[in-house]
């Protein structure tokens, strides 16, 4: 049976990439009233996120 983490791991990791990619490739796109590019931070935390969704999916029972 696969496990829901595995797939749910992949996805962040994937939305998580995208957003990486668009804070480095695109800084001036910002969240309207702040200096922070926030597309780095969100992307960030969801690659971490998935990172451990998939080490729990893949770790021995």
């Amino acid at each position: 049976m696969l496990d829901l983490r595995h797939p749910s791991g992949w996805f962040f990791l994937l939305l998580g990439g995208i957003l990486i990619s668009l804070g480095v490739f695109m800084p001036d796109l910002r969240a309207p009233l702040t200096t922070v590019n926030v597309n780095l931070f969100a992307g960030s935390a969801m690659i971490v996120f998935g990172g451990v969704l998939l080490w729990l999916a893949h770790r021995k029972p």
